[in-house]
């Protein structure tokens, strides 16, 4: 069983939809305390303290408690941490919704960058790969902005939008993997868990 080190919903979805035996375990890093002017490998640190916070936690609950750790061992620990690289800037979540219809205003139109940073640490060894999806937004009016923004859903989302959920009808087109913009890429834990 795969321990997601996870608290996104939709990861865990993608999971879920894929028949990916998983467990969800959060691994409370503080992501303000990770810095790398490189959002391809900013993402991928932070996706590795997150993998590593919890295998540790993990560890120390196998020795609390090893019989029942030993009846299901996890296969590995999958930590992710995604963002939205746009004009030279980094977008994680939005902090409030003016910030969400300033970043929507921008993006309107534009092409954006979502990084995906996995990293899966096994008894084997860690794989670490970032994942790059181009992303088309449509063009926007003022209204379609608030009323997006309105329903809450850029707050809760990398770059300010779900492709899975409303935000999906704002995405004009997609150059890369699509499951990597929900939150994971699929193709890569398909060719990482044999591995694991």
């Amino acid at each position: 069983m795969l321990v997601l080190a996870s608290a996104s919903p939709a990861r865990r979805r993608l999971l879920e939809q894929a028949a990916i035996p998983h467990r969800v375990q959060v691994s409370g890093v503080d992501e303000q305390a990770i810095a790398d002017p490189d959002p391809q490998r900013l993402v991928q640190r932070l996706a590795r303290a997150k993998a590593e916070a919890v295998a540790e936690a993990v560890a120390e609950a196998t020795r609390l408690e090893p019989i029942a750790a030993a009846a299901e061992p996890p296969v590995g620990v999958l930590g992710c941490d995604s963002l939205l690289a746009f004009a030279g800037a980094v977008y994680g979540k939005p902090t409030d919704p003016a910030e969400a219809e300033a970043r929507w205003r921008a993006m309107a139109g534009q092409w954006g960058e979502l990084h995906t940073g996995h990293c899966l640490l096994r008894p084997a060894g860690p794989l670490l790969a970032t994942v790059t999806t181009r992303v088309l937004f449509a063009p926007l009016s003022e209204a379609e902005i608030r009323a997006y923004v309105a329903t809450g859903e850029p707050l809760q989302c990398a770059g300010g939008f779900a492709l899975e959920g409303r935000g999906g009808l704002l995405v004009e087109r997609l150059d890369g993997c699509y499951s990597n913009v929900i939150g994971l890429s699929l193709p890569l834990l398909r060719r990482w868990l044999p591995a694991a």
